[in-house]
């Protein structure tokens, strides 16, 4: 969901070399892989398409009816939009790896820091003054809640959320302190990459099995396979297309990540039911997120080189952080104080949030990034 795309020419050395060709093609690759930073934001709607219209809950008091009823049709479609999430977690472990490569420990902490929390703070403060307005029917959480939640560790200190989205954040978090302690640390070579990610999938498996919740919290049997699978279509990036290797690390990934997709938001059909979806297509969006996110490691997708899209990476991750909540402000006021019909409420309010993220990242990240970047990891 973060961190940032610009690709680094291969590393010399190190353990297990690149195949043949793999280091011309590195030299030849765009400085940016901008497709990527679109893939991020296509998931970013798709979170919104479901927290906006395939689920119900608090949005159904902001529309004032189910989202079923405001899109009969759509809402079906609206469903699976929480997968967006996976492909979040594909896109992170390509980022991560590619990231974190070279990089030492403090610049590597610095850099997650730096990129997680000036957005973040703002939003959860943000969110925090909208849901004291009066006329804002949505609860807000008492200030010491307010307080915990600014160090993003709310979930595991059993504090009430300020942002719904940010449990995907505590995900992110353990999966770069795993990264950072058996990567980063020791320093990244190929061979110590493949051992981290063999070593993480059987132990999240041991870890479901055993149905120890410290193990699950640490290992995220739920959620290893999709950030594994990224670690391994970077391998396919910076190595080249023929590593067996990485792609056994792919396509086991893949096996797992759609067992655990299916395990957690498939159900029978019922009539009372929400958010019905079937099994084919939950393994449909999977697959599609891998096949995506693959095609693009692999330079299927060089042309699309366009600077917009930079722009477009750069506005996902602050809309969704306050895409849910405050949506649910703009869906009230647009639908039923000023009448407007659902889909055209639906397009005005992405649209709001989307020119609220542009102003988070311009006012917020671009100049208070650099500068905590700098304060954790001053250059010498």
């Amino acid at each position: 969901m973060t961190g940032q795309l610009t690709v680094p020419a291969p590393a010399a050395g190190g353990t297990g070399a690149a195949p043949s060709g793999a280091a011309e093609r590195a030299r030849r690759a765009p400085s940016r892989l901008r497709a990527l930073d679109g893939l991020r934001l296509l998931a970013a709607l798709m979170v919104a398409a479901y927290h906006y219209g395939g689920r119900d809950g608090e949005i159904g008091t902001a529309w004032g009816s189910s989202p079923a009823v405001q899109f009969p049709t759509a809402s079906g479609f609206f469903a699976y939009g929480c997968l967006g999430v996976q492909i979040f977690f594909v896109i992170s472990g390509f980022v991560i790896c590619l990231s974190g490569w070279g990089r030492t420990l403090r610049a590597f902490i610095a850099s997650r820091i730096s990129r997680l929390y000036p957005a973040y703070w703002v939003a959860v403060l943000l969110v925090t003054a909208v849901f004291a307005l009066p006329g804002v029917v949505y609860a807000t959480v008492s200030p010491s809640e307010v307080l915990t939640n600014l160090t993003m560790l709310q979930m595991p200190l059993g504090a009430h959320r300020v942002l719904g989205v940010c449990w995907t954040l505590w995900a992110e978090m353990r999966f770069y302190a795993l990264f950072a302690l058996c990567v980063v640390l020791p320093g990244a070579t190929r061979r110590r990459v493949v051992l981290f990610c063999a070593g993480w999938t059987l132990a999240a498996a041991l870890a479901q099995a055993a149905h120890e919740p410290l193990l699950d919290t640490v290992l995220m049997p739920e959620y290893a396979p999709f950030f594994i699978g990224g670690i391994g279509l970077y391998l396919l990036h910076r190595y080249g297309a023929r590593d067996p290797i990485a792609w056994s690390i792919v396509l086991v990934s893949w096996l797992i990540g759609q067992h655990f997709a299916v395990a957690g938001l498939w159900h029978p059909a019922s009539a009372g039911g929400f958010s019905y979806r079937s099994q084919f297509g939950i393994v449909a969006v999977v697959t599609a997120g891998f096949v995506l996110v693959g095609a693009i490691a692999l330079g299927h997708f060089r042309w699309a080189n366009w600077r917009w899209l930079t722009v477009a990476g750069a506005l996902t991750y602050p809309f969704y952080l306050v895409h849910e909540h405050l949506g649910w402000v703009v869906v009230h006021a647009l639908h039923i104080g000023a009448g407007l019909p659902s889909s055209a409420t639906l397009a005005l309010t992405v649209a709001s949030m989307l020119l609220l993220a542009w102003l988070l990242h311009r006012w917020v990240e671009r100049p208070l990034t650099p500068v905590l970047k700098r304060a954790i990891a001053p250059k010498r």
